[in-house]
């Protein structure tokens, strides 16, 4: 098969790639760079663990042809820690006990730093919103839920964190 050359900036690094015209995002991301944290679960776009920001976006990146993201700005899990530093996000997940088997972490991370992204101090329902598109076979949610509210409003003296909180409340 043809080969055809796409250039992506991935979490932050610029990548020059030769691609199939049937390669997704995900197989680029996975098999060409080695990027892991994204998981395929289901092939059809339906459970998120394939989640990644595309130019701030969240895509399923099963479904997202690597053609069509030539010239973009992609973002793993990967991107979101600052060398070992985890994002606020990602400790938040580990202080609320939102980690479980770890599969769906990825898309729920991903999704989720778009909606703070978008909106700094989202409820619930917001929260619940932005992670609709998300599977989770591992929980119901709650601690997820908690996580993201948290890493938007951190609440003070909160029992189930381990850093230091800055202020806010869970609703």
């Amino acid at each position: 098969m043809q080969t055809i050359e796409i250039t992506l900036n991935v979490n932050g690094k610029q990548q020059t790639l030769a691609v199939s015209s049937n390669d997704t995002l995900l197989e680029v991301v996975r098999d060409h760079l080695d990027l892991t944290g994204s998981k395929e679960g289901c092939g059809e776009g339906v459970c998120g663990s394939c989640t990644v920001l595309l130019d701030g976006h969240p895509v399923r990146a099963c479904l997202t042809l690597a053609l069509e993201a030539d010239g973009s700005a992609v973002t793993t899990v990967e991107g979101l820690a600052q060398g070992d530093i985890l994002s606020p996000l990602q400790q938040s997940f580990i202080d609320h006990g939102a980690v479980q088997c770890g599969f769906c972490t990825p898309g729920m991370l991903m999704s989720a730093t778009a909606l703070l992204t978008g909106n700094p101090s989202p409820d619930r329902k917001a929260v619940r919103h932005a992670l609709s598109g998300n599977i989770c076979r591992c929980t119901g949610y709650a601690k997820i839920v908690d996580a993201v509210e948290h890493a938007a409003r951190p609440a003070p003296g909160c029992p189930d964190c381990h850093a230091k909180d800055t202020g806010g409340s869970h609703d």
